[in-house]
């Protein structure tokens, strides 16, 4: 499983050193872009809005816009001295808390965390101490250039360090429209519900769930694939030796029609001019 992150986490005089692993993994399919006409991939260029060109990797700046068409330019330098003072620092668990306190809606992403070397035994002594408490604790980590909070929990005997939102980073309820209020609900409408509810509850099992979606997508693609329903991209003829000599040529011509005409003019001119003499 692939390390996307080494370091050590604390608790106490505690240190842990780990690595984390993506827990999960996006299995959308990707689609590509062609161009109609000749199925062809479609680039995407980064373009100024200015000067309407194509803008290389290495002239290219990060910038903060702290108001309209204002910005605050910071160097590559900068931000990776900033990362490194930041991610060099172990991870403190800073808190203990029951995980029902915290609502779902602050999850973000799941890494598998694992022992590097020499930290089995403490690692051990986290895992058994929040399996016999009942508690997860609360972090803060930096991944990716980001300062995370984030929840360190057991998981099927691994550690799991679970990425949180920040308060600020949650939207206020309160701001969502159109949200009715529940006094119109009568109690048979409200019995009737919470028997339909009663029915349809059963156990969790996360194996009796897959994505309908993307079974039936593959099944397209490759329904077509065997069925030959397939195209290929246009490429561009490269340039040959040949192309290039006649145009050279056609380009020599044309540049001397005007000499030849302008010679003839002046042949006729002086021949009237013998005549008349």
């Amino acid at each position: 499983m692939h390390t996307m992150w080494k370091g050590s986490i604390s608790f106490g005089l505690v240190n842990i050193p780990i690595k984390l692993h993506s827990a999960t993994e996006d299995k959308d399919i990707k689609l590509r872009t062609l161009h109609k006409k000749c199925h062809a991939p479609i680039r995407y260029e980064k373009i100024c809005s200015v000067c309407e060109e194509e803008v290389k990797p290495e002239d290219i700046v990060k910038a903060y816009e702290y108001t309209k068409g204002k910005f605050v330019v910071l160097d590559n330098e900068e931000l990776e001295k900033l990362r490194k003072e930041n991610e060099d620092k172990a991870v403190e668990i800073i808190d203990f808390v029951k995980i029902e306190e915290i609502d779902p809606i602050y999850f973000d992403r799941s890494y598998y965390m694992s022992p590097n070397e020499g930290g089995g035994k403490a690692y051990s002594l986290l895992r058994k101490a929040l399996q016999e408490s009942g508690k997860v604790g609360i972090a803060k980590i930096i991944i990716r250039s980001k300062e995370q909070l984030a929840v360190i929990r057991v998981y099927e005997n691994t550690l799991v360090m679970e990425t949180i939102h920040f308060p600020d980073e949650v939207r206020n309820a309160e701001d969502v429209p159109n949200i009715p209020s529940d006094d119109k609900v009568t109690k048979k409408e409200l019995d009737t519900a919470i028997l339909l509810i009663d029915q349809l509850t059963s156990t969790f099992k996360p194996e009796k769930y897959h994505d309908e979606y993307r079974s039936a997508l593959l099944e397209l693609i490759e329904s077509k694939r065997q069925g030959q329903e397939t195209v290929t991209a246009a490429t561009k003829e490269p340039a040959t030796n040949v192309t290039d000599l006649m145009a050279a040529l056609q380009a020599s011509i044309d540049r001397t029609k005007p000499k030849k005409a302008a010679s003839r003019t002046k042949k006729k001119a002086a021949s009237r001019v013998k005549k008349e003499a």
